[in-house]
């Protein structure tokens, strides 16, 4: 086993010098947000969801992000496509099941997303996951009802189903990998009063895993990277406002010298 930060700060300096593009199919909520981060850790960001584009910037991308928080059918046939041309070319997907478990349509459609293609990983808060693996767990809205922990095993089962990897966000985060798991405890409690952060995780797995081809150690690295950053933003914000600012200043001001003090990662 190689030094933990050196690893992760590796894949931040990959980012910060290859800049890969990450083609993002995702919602109207967030587009602004997860587009400032990824160009705050230093990937270049693209969103498109026209059916008519999508398998063109497919062929351009180093990662699709699909995340399917505002469903409409016209973007679901826009993932259906984008995910198929990413399988054909190889290039890694991140699936965000926003939702999953909270009305028929929207866990449907996640099912019938993961029969076009398999995703490298799968983020989603414990409630989707639970959801996915065929729990009886309802979503509240998009809040998970259960926490992460509880979705752990349910994780594991459901990466050895899919042969991917399942991310559980929460208080803490696991990466499940098979036999592999990850424990990521960095973050802050006030993140979770900002709007799109499993989002913003979600597009930052984009950006690692355009620079390192193991799935599971991609996930985590970003996993711990959004999380010390939001420490990072916390401990100077005085609300979510600030915070959300912060946080961006911190993704893109973050050093390996923050990663060595803050890493919490199992």
């Amino acid at each position: 086993m190689g030094d933990p930060v050196s690893a992760l700060w590796a894949d931040v300096e990959a980012i910060r010098a290859r800049n890969p593009l990450v083609h993002n199919i995702t919602n109207y909520v967030v587009m602004n947000t997860t587009a400032n981060a990824l160009l705050a850790i230093g990937a270049s960001p693209v969103m498109a969801h026209a059916e008519e584009e999508v398998e063109a910037m497919v062929d351009l991308a180093a990662a699709l992000v699909v995340n399917i928080g505002t469903l409409s059918p016209h973007w679901v046939r826009a993932m259906e496509r984008a995910m198929r041309r990413a399988a054909e070319r190889s290039i890694p997907i991140v699936l965000d099941p926003v939702g999953a478990g909270a009305t028929r349509y929207r866990t449907e459609t996640v099912r019938a997303l993961l029969r076009v293609a398999t995703p490298a990983v799968i983020r989603g808060n414990a409630s989707e996951i639970a959801a996915l693996a065929g729990a009886m767990v309802r979503t509240r809205g998009v809040d998970s009802t259960i926490a992460s922990e509880e979705a752990l095993d349910l994780a594991r089962a459901l990466s050895g189903e899919l042969d991917c990897v399942v991310c559980v966000s929460g208080q803490t985060d696991y990466v499940a990998q098979g036999d592999r798991i990850w424990t990521v405890r960095n973050g802050h409690p006030l993140m979770a009063r900002v709007t799109g952060m499993g989002c913003t995780a979600t597009a930052l797995c984009g950006a690692f895993l355009a620079v390192n081809p193991d799935p599971g150690q991609a996930t985590a690295h970003a996993m711990a990277v959004m999380g010390i950053a939001g420490e990072l933003a916390a401990e100077r914000a005085e609300g979510p406002g600030s915070l959300q600012m912060r946080f961006l200043d911190a993704l893109y001001r973050l050093s390996q010298s923050d990663v060595r003090a803050r890493l919490c990662m199992e």
